[in-house]
């Protein structure tokens, strides 16, 4: 790249520190990933911005998936060189923006992690000690009989829960509000801790679970307790509320395959939200059929 091209970069650079104030990191990716095109562009001898073509960004987007970087890393530099082409454009410096259109390598899908059904059992079948203890084995056992998302467990109040008809009212994204079954442990449980939430509650205390200074209880202290109560069960993974609510997922498809009472359940707007759960479904069918089907198995040399 020419020096006048370099320019061009350093003043875009500008552009987004000082108009658009963008963070110190974001600019910081931005130089780099800009760096990364104009290296590419020198190595084949393209010598100004308006040389570039829609066929070159598609190989650039190539070249980087070789030299190892990840599909987000990939995204985020054609995030790059469109939004710095959109600047060329407005500053009458390219006559194209060469990168529109290009399709960015798509996230590898992550399977949310889960408890085994026994695993779950183990965490749940423990006492805790005093109060607190009440209080924790309540929240944990709402989180997996309902599969409440943190944010919906938390945001409970003491009259949102009927425990003679086995059901809490969430209020989930969006503001929309669902009806929650809840189990017969979990409403055991809940009973224990009603019994003594008065101990910490503050007068007029609306919350279902209540912290040590008597006001509603954070989501963080939920994830440090469910850290700390896994940890002392000898669960060997660290567990987090959300995995409580795809270990209520799991489960329940395992035994159901009712993926749209699932959605219902989780709350999901889309049944193509809840559909990650037939791939986890699938991976325990696979594993089952690995280790029972006679065809399956790896013959055994010399049979």
């Amino acid at each position: 790249m020419h020096e006048r091209a370099r320019r061009q970069v350093a003043r875009f650079l500008d552009h987004l520190r000082h108009e658009r104030r963008l963070s110190p990191l974001t600019c910081l990716h931005y130089a780099r990933d800009l760096a990364r095109l104009a290296a590419y562009c020198d190595d084949r001898a393209v010598r100004g911005w308006s040389g570039l073509d829609n066929t070159r960004v598609r190989a650039f987007a190539a070249a980087l998936h070789r030299q190892g970087l990840s599909g987000k890393s990939i995204r985020r530099a054609l995030s790059a060189t469109r939004t710095f082409y959109r600047y060329l454009l407005r500053e009458g410096l390219a006559p194209h923006n060469p990168a529109a259109g290009v399709a960015a390598p798509k996230p590898a899908r992550r399977l949310p992690r889960s408890l085994t059904t026994d695993e779950a059992v183990h965490l749940m079948t423990a006492e805790g000690e005093g109060a607190l203890g009440r209080r924790d084995r309540a929240l944990f056992e709402l989180l997996y009989s309902s599969g409440l998302r943190l944010a919906e467990l938390v945001a409970l109040d003491v009259g949102d829960v009927d425990l003679a008809d086995g059901a809490a009212r969430v209020t989930g994204k969006g503001g929309k509000t669902r009806l929650a079954p809840v189990g017969s442990h979990a409403c055991g449980a809940l009973r224990k801790w009603l019994a003594e939430r008065a101990v910490l509650a503050r007068p007029g205390e609306a919350a279902l679970f209540v912290g040590r200074d008597g006001g509603r209880l954070g989501a963080r202290s939920v994830q440090l307790r469910l850290r700390a109560w896994a940890r002392r069960r000898g669960l060997r993974q660290p567990v987090h509320p959300h995995m409580l609510r795809h270990s209520f997922a799991t489960h329940l498809l395992e035994s159901s395959g009712d993926l749209r009472a699932v959605q219902e359940l989780l709350g999901h707007a889309d049944i193509s939200t809840t559909q990650i759960y037939t791939h986890l479904d699938f991976q325990h069918l696979a594993r089952v059929y690995d280790q029972a089907h006679p065809r399956a198995r790896k013959k055994t040399p010399g049979v």
